[in-house]
């Protein structure tokens, strides 16, 4: 989420870190795990603290455990931390003509409208 924000590029992560696109999307998808000093590294070239990676992480493991089940997500909150999520919200916010906006709000509405009629 992080490299999308600041608009880096797979390609251009894996060459700071001296690997390929492709060992970077695997970290991404959790194919591949992380070790402590390259998640390290990574926190580094993204800007952020190494406590950014943790935010979620509870001290106690059984009341992680129980806080993550018990936790429901709206929808929306779910779309707007994916790929997709971020990508749209980027790319909507760089419109800057207010009346485009809202047509592009209407035709997405419409086209989910239109998925439910379709369902």
């Amino acid at each position: 989420m992080r490299r999308m924000l600041i608009g880096m590029s797979q390609e251009r992560l894996g060459e700071l870190l001296g690997l390929t696109f492709q060992q970077v999307q695997k970290y991404e998808k959790g194919v591949n795990r992380i070790g402590a000093g390259r998640l390290f590294e990574i926190a580094g070239i993204l800007g952020v603290h190494i406590g950014f990676f943790y935010e979620d992480i509870e001290t106690d493991a059984d009341h992680a455990a129980s806080y993550r089940a018990t936790r429901d997500y709206p929808p929306v909150i779910e779309f707007m931390s994916s790929g997709e999520g971020i990508q749209l919200g980027l790319a909507f916010m760089r419109v800057k003509d207010v009346k485009v906006r809202r047509k592009m709000l209407e035709l997405v509405r419409s086209l989910g409208e239109d998925e439910e009629a379709a369902e």
